[in-house]
């Protein structure tokens, strides 16, 4: 076992007292000793339960022959994070967190891993540690939220908070009513309940086979995910006995299935980055930013969930889960070993669909081609990402006037005051990753265009990122970005610009000559942090079509 190295041999005596101190018995010394990296705070309402959900993976790993340890994890909300300074840390957190678990497994030399998470940064930040370290490992996302009710309909986080502000300063509801949406819309412990970045990572992980089956949709408060966390426990001893480490799984068929996944659920657009990263970690070098655009060309959207459609989580964990939907994709997933001891065409062969209203059939899809497009063109000659399977066809192709902003508050502040004309094009640059720094989500300002009754007659451009509740004609990841001079920083207020969904294409209609003008007089800014993690990042950043990761 790896930690016979501070287990074993007379030389070993200081070590073993350490532990001794720590309660564990001279039987559990000769155990697999197994890291239970957990994310638990009291700051995020996804990992509010995880109290509860660490128990049940230590009774599994003592059932299975393990010693567990729980150790540490942080994480943000990025639902708290979202709209001021606080969003500029969330996606640098990503790689805080596999840090802190390189550093502890490492130090300690943990012979494998249970890695409990939910929410955005988490999830995949256990995932790149995972692969870095390759050892034995688990994941266990600590699931979805129930949705909220009022007055006989149910509520959602994003489009009954967020959407409701940009509602609120339309005029279309009154102060008690946004007070009502916003104490009912989160009932509870768990990720929020449309299929937002949380949602989809858990989905892909269980894809990927680091999660077992229906893991990535059990809801937060339920037994199943109880049992599932209870299972995981002993399946991590089975894992670490046997030899089976990450990279046996997390591998290019597992990346490949998890990006038609990803497009077959409409997932959020920070999936492209986690995946990137992932891809990165592992050192794959035959997918990149473009093999999402060429899946997506073959995958149907076949689950029309919130933000996009009107379902939830829920309806998607009782309609068969992340098992059924791989039943439904049939062929167009690779089949490839998991954490459960189940291939993937055992696990589509072990399942039926329960409610083909919810996970359509190939035949009868809500869209032939995928959730997710990358765009190319002179506004992003390295590629710019949109969720087009929540944009209507209307905005699909649409020509309209920049109007630039260098701040998402300045961009906030202009849509909140009525200052945004229909047919208008809201550019929003300086918050890629090295400029923001971190690459800020945009919901706010998204969701108060939604919120107006803009979303069929504005878009919105940005080198930044969306949330996963991002809907509408909004296309994120412009590479590359402004602070590197691309040429989203060299827009003018009223440039024409088209944007073309089916086509791919993202072009800037200014004439070449013109830019090159443009270019002679544009400086660079200087970076906005001289020190701590976000001056850190400023410099280490890896572009968006590489997953924005620190080097």
């Amino acid at each position: 076992m790896k930690s016979d190295v501070i287990k074993q041999g007379p030389d070993r005596c200081p070590h073993r007292a350490l532990f001794f101190a720590t309660g564990v018995t001279r039987k559990a010394m000769d155990r697999p000793f197994i890291g239970i990296a957990s994310s638990f705070s009291d700051l995020i309402p996804g990992h509010v339960q995880m109290r509860d959900l660490e128990r049940f993976i230590e009774r599994g790993v003592e059932a299975g022959g393990g010693t567990p340890f729980i150790f540490g994890i942080p994480g943000i909300c990025d639902g708290i994070a979202m709209g001021h300074e606080g969003m500029r840390f969330s996606l640098p957190s990503r790689d805080v967190v596999a840090d802190a678990v390189e550093a502890v497994t490492m130090g300690h030399a943990l012979d494998g891993l249970i890695l409990l998470t939910n929410c955005d940064k988490i999830t995949p930040g256990m995932l790149m540690a995972a692969a870095r370290l390759d050892i034995p490992a688990v994941v266990v996302t600590a699931g979805p939220m129930l949705s909220g009710r009022y007055e006989g309909r149910r509520l959602d986080f994003v489009h009954d908070t967020f959407e409701a502000a940009g509602k609120f300063h339309a005029g279309e509801i009154d102060l008690p009513e946004l007070e009502r949406l916003e104490i009912e819309a989160c009932p509870g412990a768990g990720s929020c309940q449309g299929l937002y970045t949380a949602n989809t990572m858990a989905c892909l992980t269980e894809t990927m086979g680091m999660s077992l089956p229906k893991c990535g949709t059990a809801l937060s408060v339920s037994a199943e995910k109880r049992r599932i966390c209870y299972e995981s426990g002993q399946r991590i001893v089975e894992l670490v006995k046997n030899h089976i480490t990450t990279r046996s799984i997390l591998n290019a068929r597992a990346l490949r299935n998890a990006i038609t996944m990803d497009l077959t659920l409409g997932g959020s657009t920070n999936t492209v980055l986690h995946l990137l990263a992932l891809v990165n970690e592992l050192g794959i070098p035959d997918i990149h930013l473009k093999t999402f655009d060429e899946l997506s060309k073959k995958v149907p959207h076949l689950v029309f969930l919130r933000p996009a459609g009107e379902l939830f989580m829920e309806d998607l964990h009782f309609a068969g889960g992340i098992p059924a939907v791989q039943k439904t994709l049939a062929g167009l997933l690779e089949d490839n070993p998991t954490v459960s001891g189940f291939s993937v065409r055992e696990i589509q062969a072990a399942v039926r669909v329960i409610d083909q209203n919810v996970i359509r059939p190939l035949n009868h899809p809500h869209s032939p081609e995928g959730g997710i497009a990358v765009l190319h063109g002179s506004l992003a000659p390295e590629g710019a990402v949109v969720k087009q399977s929540g944009v209507s066809e209307k905005m699909k192709v649409f020509r309209g006037k920049a109007i630039c902003f260098n701040s998402e508050e300045d961009a906030m502040n202009a849509i909140t005051a009525g200052h945004i004309q229909k047919g208008s094009i809201v550019i929003i640059r300086y918050e890629g990753p090295r400029g923001g720094p971190g690459m800020r989500e945009m919901l706010a300002p998204t969701s108060a265009v939604v919120g107006m009754g803009l979303s069929d007659d504005v878009a919105l451009i940005t080198d930044g990122r969306f949330s996963g509740g991002t809907r509408g004609p909004c296309i994120g990841h412009v590479s590359p970005e402004a602070f590197d001079g691309g040429p989203i920083a060299l827009i003018q207020d009223g440039d024409e610009i088209t944007i073309d969904i089916p086509a791919r294409t993202l072009n800037l209609l200014v004439d070449p000559s013109i830019l090159d003008q443009r270019r002679q007089i544009w400086i660079q800014p200087q970076p906005k942090y001289s020190h701590g993690l976000l001056a850190r990042y400023t410099r280490l950043a890896l572009p968006t079509n590489q997953g924005a990761a620190m080097k």
